[in-house]
C-alpha cells in the first residue's frame, strides 16, 4: 500500500496522481488534505511519514506547492528518507542508492504529465543495496544519536 497526502497547493496533483495510481491498479491511502482550501503541509507530510515508518504503507508520495516544505515535515520522523524529485533521474537514483521511500513533489514546480513519470520511476525502481546500503545505514546512525 502507498501513503499519500498533500497540502492545498497539492491537492489537484495529488487527485490526478490518485487517478493514475487507480489506472495502474496499485493500491493507496490518502492521508488528506480533502480540498483546495489553505492548510498546513507539515500535518500532511508528517501523517504520511508515520504510516511509511509504521510499516502501514510501503512507500509515500507528499505533494505542497514546491515539495520543499512537505518534504522537510516528512523527514523529521525517523525512518524516513523523503527525495524532492523534479525529474525521473533523480527519482531513478533516489531509489536505487538512497533507498528513499517518500518521493515528494511539487505541484507549481511541474507539470502532470512528468509527475506522473516521476511516480513511475520511483514505484518502480528498486534499491540497489551494496555500497549505499552501507551509505543509508550511516544515514539511520545519524538519527540514533
Amino acid at each position: 500500500m502507498l501513503a499519500i497526502g498533500s497540502d492545498h497547493g497539492g491537492f489537484a496533483l495529488k487527485q490526478e496522481i490518485m487517478e493514475h495510481l487507480r489506472e495502474k491498479g496499485i493500491a493507496y491511502k490518502d492521508f488528506g488534505t480533502d480540498s483546495a482550501d489553505s492548510c498546513d503541509y507539515p500535518i500532511y507530510g508528517e501523517a504520511v511519514a508515520r504510516a511509511v515508518a509504521a510499516g502501514e504503507c510501503e512507500r509515500g508520495i507528499c505533494i505542497c506547492g514546491t515539495g520543499i516544505g512537505i518534504s522537510i515535515a516528512a523527514n523529521k520522523v525517523k525512518g524516513i528518507r523523503a527525495a524532492l524529485c523534479g525529474d525521473c533521474f533523480s527519482a531513478d537514483m533516489a531509489r536505487r542508492h538512497n533507498d528513499a521511500n517518500i518521493l515528494a513533489l511539487g505541484a507549481r514546480t511541474l507539470g502532470s504529465g512528468l509527475a506522473l513519470r516521476i511516480v513511475d520511476t520511483f514505484l518502480e525502481t528498486e534499491f540497489e543495496g551494496g555500497r549505499h546500503a552501507r551509505r543509508v545505514g550511516l544515514i539511520h546512525e545519524i538519527e540514533t544519536r
